[in-house]
């Protein structure tokens, strides 16, 4: 591991100002993907800014019911708080799926925001990959990528992003806030992370030295009926090989609203918005839902071994869509 300097900071601007002074600088929350990178060699910051001490770790139901949620926040206490079990379940169940109890202690909302894929030949310093190394190329293409991206991949990465809260919140169109040395900004999660294009080690539409302060999730009625599932190769933690959130509102056998988005097929978490606009007043059957997910899922561009995927996904909605129909008209 590279040596690197190491800072605590007790106020946002202090963060920000010392990022901006060192581009080499680093923010560190929990650390649970930053440091195995650093071990790896895959990240090399010159100084860790720690921001765990920062006024971002409260949990708050706005006026409007909204609900907004510091950045430094534990997975551990977002997921056990009564507001989100309350009024968003597939949030709590996703941070719940992902990790370990004592990774989720650690781990914070914006880091888990901002952790990045866990391909194996992104994690290994002497394997090519644009992600790591822009040009060098994608060897997960011809080689192991039997859990990579059926959607929104492109020629130069088929990387999957990892994180299961950014599924959950995708789907209830959460907004990031952020603050740079120029002043605050802010985000919706469904743009946050950039398509994979030509550019994959760009990852997100975050200003440099920019630092999460705040995910808002907007009020959703539809969400307090909702469900994530995840499914993985062991039922231990384990990072997903597929997973949905999914919110079902119900009336009269047709469907009112709808919010689903994917995990673990794309470079991002997939809103899936092509099922969405086939479930809009339609009938709340496993027909539709079988119908939905096939529309989604028709821009699939699944490699040699990981066409299980598209299958895999297709199921997962129909079984969660039945389940949440089922539980809106008891």
């Amino acid at each position: 591991m590279k040596e690197f300097g190491y800072q605590r900071v007790f106020d946002v601007s202090g963060a920000v100002a010392l990022l901006d002074a060192d581009p080499d600088a680093r923010f560190l929350g929990g650390g649970t993907n930053l440091v195995d990178l650093m071990k790896t060699g895959v990240e090399r910051p010159a100084r860790l800014v720690d921001v765990r001490e920062l006024p971002l770790d409260t949990v708050e139901l706005m006026r409007d019911g909204s609900l907004r949620i510091g950045a430094t926040v534990t997975n551990s206490d977002l997921a056990a708080h009564p507001e989100v079990r309350r009024r968003y379940p597939a949030l709590a169940q996703a941070v719940l799926a992902g990790a370990s109890g004592q990774l989720r202690n650690m781990a914070t909302v914006g880091g888990n925001l901002l952790q990045r894929t866990r391909c194996g030949y992104f994690a290994d310093v002497t394997k090519p990959c644009n992600k790591r190394v822009p040009g060098s190329g994608c060897p997960a293409i011809k080689g192991e990528h039997h859990n990579h991206a059926i959607l929104g991949a492109s020629d130069h990465c088929v990387a999957t992003h990892p994180s299961d809260m950014g599924v959950a919140l995708t789907a209830f169109d959460a907004v990031v806030s952020y603050e740079t040395a120029d002043g605050p900004g802010e985000v919706p999660l469904g743009w946050l992370y950039l398509p994979v294009g030509e550019t994959p080690h760009r990852e997100t539409d975050l200003p440099q030295g920019a630092l999460i302060t705040h995910v808002t999730l907007p009020p959703a009625p539809v969400a307090a009926n909702s469900r994530y599932r995840k499914v993985r190769e062991r039922a231990s933690y384990a990072f997903a090989i597929g997973s949905i959130a999914a919110a079902l509102d119900v009336q009269d056998g047709v469907v009112r609203d709808v919010r689903l988005a994917f995990g673990a097929v794309a470079s991002r978490p997939w809103r899936a918005r092509a099922a969405e606009r086939v479930l809009a007043g339609a009938p709340a059957d496993a027909e539709t839902f079988a119908a939905a997910a096939d529309a989604e899922l028709a821009a699939a561009r699944p490699l040699p071994h990981n066409g299980y995927k598209v299958t895999l996904m297709r199921n997962l909605v129909v079984a969660e869509l039945t389940r949440l129909a089922e539980e809106a008209t008891r």
